[in-house]
């Protein structure tokens, strides 16, 4: 699924950096499971630096990737707000600091930040139109304007996306041989650079073309 961006929804880009006031951060390797598929939902994150995958795995041991977030974000909200087994599984890409977000310390913030809790509102709205659209790539649109969107939602303020090509194609459901190719071609034409696990964009107005 895309990646929530604040200047998509119209929030501040620290807009959840309260959360982070009152407690500790919890620090985590690379390669830490920070959630299990069909566990209580006690809480929820927010990433206050590295970056974390959301997956899905079915029972023959197959993997999708749902997400991808980056310092900033929220996530594991969905299961927290309607009290249901979590449908996905969290992942540290990278060494990670995060928050866990609780009843208590959710009431607390929203009393003391009443903006926060409009902000979630349209946070938690914007999640379901992006799932609707994810449904909407997936069904219809070709491999090529799949990569291209993926770069242009995930990439940071420098333009850089980094995440490895296995990665991109469980996220949008092609090949990773197919993935290979679209980079590529996409180098060539100069709309990226490309280098270990990582995407430079050079061309955002070209990329986002694509995405027409």
């Amino acid at each position: 699924m895309d990646q929530l961006h604040h200047m998509e929804l119209n929030l501040p880009p620290d807009i959840w950096r309260p959360f982070a006031q009152q407690r500790w951060a919890i620090r985590c390797p690379a390669g830490y499971l920070i959630y299990l598929q069909n566990t209580a939902a006690t809480c929820f994150y927010y990433l206050k630096s590295g970056q974390v995958k959301s997956f899905i795995q079915s029972p023959d041991g197959g993997e999708r990737v749902l997400n991808l977030y980056q310092e900033g974000s929220l996530f594991g909200e969905a299961s927290f707000f309607d009290e249901l087994p979590r449908v996905s599984s969290a992942v540290a890409m990278t060494p990670c600091e995060l928050v866990p977000i609780d009843r208590e310390l959710l009431s607390r913030e929203f009393a003391a930040h009443p903006e926060l809790a409009l902000a979630m509102m349209k946070y938690l709205a914007r999640t379901v139109r992006l799932l609707s659209d994810q449904v909407d790539q997936m069904a219809f649109r070709p491999a090529r304007w799949r990569v291209a969107r993926f770069l242009t939602v995930n990439a940071d303020e420098d333009g850089r996306v980094s995440c490895p090509q296995e990665e991109i194609a469980a996220t949008i459901s092609v090949s990773r041989v197919t993935v290979s190719r679209i980079l590529n071609q996409l180098a060539r034409e100069g709309l990226i650079s490309l280098s270990y696990r990582s995407v430079q964009i050079l061309d955002r107005p070209g990329l986002e073309e694509l995405c027409q």
